[in-house]
């Protein structure tokens, strides 16, 4: 490979790693390319290009440092709470109301719930958007502890019209479903269906059609269930058995702190570091287990994030994005 490839693969490879929020990597990366350029003099653009790269650098240490700065308190500032949209928004090639969701997502992430509930609602104008903003407000709510508030904004949908009565139907459905993973007994008021809703809540592609297969395991009957549309299932924790490292073999349960997708995103406490040695981003975890309101299923996970959060109050945890493949 010539060095102008190399150049062009490096610097490929830091953006990238960038948009996957691993901005020590990406630093790296971009200091591989300054060693190229200084070793080769008779590079053409040699200035022009190391003085490009090194503003690169420039603006990413300066990024890295706001960030480390920050204070650790519930709600830090709007300009550090754009630099985490900013930062944490991965996927360039998304339209601008899908990059809009996901920075949304990065803000709950990083514990900032009270703005990303604003961003959420903000989001309920879009049609393609509107239940995935909504079941993240819902998520929010739960992880500030307002379970009251949650169930405020529920019944203001109710009365609204922006909601189909099919998709209030799902809302309802996975919300009662949050609550009864938190201990929590409540029937949630419901809106009424007509026949004409009901037949088009059996067509739409958003609801998973299921074929449950029954087996024997120690004289208890467990069902799975198998998806037959393309549609992203709601996965409220997953189960991982490392195959390596010290705990090789064992299994392990994380609740699922927020989902996009069919990406999910796991909170590993600070603390808990032999724990988080095992997840390496780019990385596949072969055997994990995913459960839903509906059943369980086994399948394997892509490690596309650990990242250590370095603001607010998360600070010293451990955001690790997974995504899910269902077999």
């Amino acid at each position: 490979m010539n060095i102008g490839k190399q150049i062009k693969t490096l610097l490929q490879e830091a953006e990238l790693y960038h948009s996957q929020g691993l901005l020590d990597e990406a630093l790296l990366k971009y200091h591989n390319v300054e060693d190229l350029i200084q070793g080769h003099e008779q590079l053409k653009n040699r200035i022009k290009l190391f003085d490009a790269v090194s503003k690169k650098i420039q603006r990413l240490e300066n990024d890295i440092q706001r960030i480390e700065k920050a204070p650790k308190k519930p709600e830090v500032s709007a300009k550090i709470q754009d630099l985490i949209k900013k930062l944490f928004t991965f996927t360039p090639k998304m339209n601008e109301d899908a990059r809009a969701l996901e920075g949304a997502v990065a803000l709950a992430k990083f514990g900032q719930f009270k703005r990303a509930i604003l961003e959420f609602k903000a989001l309920l104008k879009k049609n393609s958007l509107r239940v995935a903003a909504a079941k993240n407000i819902v998520r929010c709510h739960m992880a500030l502890s307002s379970v009251d508030d949650a169930v405020a904004e529920y019944e203001q949908w109710l009365s609204e019209n922006i909601f189909l009565p099919n998709q209030l139907q799902r809302l309802r459905i996975f919300f009662e479903n949050v609550l009864k993973k938190e201990g929590i007994d409540k029937v949630l008021p419901q809106t009424k269906m007509s026949a004409d809703d009901m037949e088009t809540m059996i067509h739409i592609p958003e609801i998973h059609q299921v074929k449950p297969q029954v087996y024997e395991n120690d004289g208890f009957k467990i069902e799975e269930v198998e998806i037959e549309d393309d549609e992203d299932l709601d996965i409220d924790s997953i189960g991982i058995t490392f195959d390596s490292g010290p705990q090789k073999d064992q299994l392990f349960e994380f609740k699922v702190r927020f989902q996009l997708g069919n990406v999910v995103s796991l909170l590993i406490p600070g603390r808990e570091k032999d724990l988080i040695e095992n997840f390496k981003a780019g990385t596949t975890i072969n055997d994990v287990q995913y459960y839903s309101n509906i059943a369980f299923f086994n399948g394997s996970g892509l490690i596309t994030a650990v990242k250590e959060i370095k603001i607010g109050p998360l600070r010293g945890d451990y955001c690790v994005d997974i995504e899910a493949a269902i077999s």
